[in-house]
C-alpha cells in the first residue's frame, strides 16, 4: 500500500490498513453498479445532460434500495450484511419484479 502520509504520527499502519479496507469497498460498490445491475458494456441511453443524471441516479437509488433489503434480510437472519452476495439478491428481486421498465426515458 502505498500513501502520500510521510509522518507515522498523522496515521498509524492500523488506520491506514482500515483506510485501504474500506478503499475496497468502495470499488465493490462500483463494480456491483458498473458490471452487475447495469450490465456489462451497456451504455447510459439518455441523449441530454438533464435525462443522463436522472438515469445515474435511477442506478444509484436502485443500488440504495438493493443493499437496504440486503441489510433488513442480514438482521432478520443475525448475520453481517457484507455476507450476503449482491449477485444473489440482484437475481432474486429481479425474478420478483413482474414488469420492468426497459424504456428509453
Amino acid at each position: 500500500m502505498m500513501t502520500s502520509i510521510l509522518d507515522p504520527v498523522e496515521a498509524t499502519a492500523e488506520e491506514l490498513a482500515a483506510a485501504y479496507h474500506e478503499r475496497w469497498e468502495c470499488e465493490g460498490l462500483i463494480d456491483e453498479m458498473n458490471t452487475h445491475q447495469r450490465g456489462p458494456a451497456r451504455v447510459l441511453r439518455s441523449k441530454s445532460p438533464d435525462m443522463v443524471r436522472q438515469e445515474i441516479w435511477a442506478f444509484l437509488l436502485t443500488h440504495y434500495g438493493i443493499r437496504r433489503l440486503m441489510c433488513r434480510a442480514a438482521d432478520e437472519i443475525g448475520e453481517d450484511p457484507d455476507r450476503l452476495s449482491f449477485m444473489r439478491s440482484l437475481r432474486v428481486i429481479r425474478r420478483h419484479v413482474t414488469a420492468q421498465a426497459d424504456f428509453s426515458p
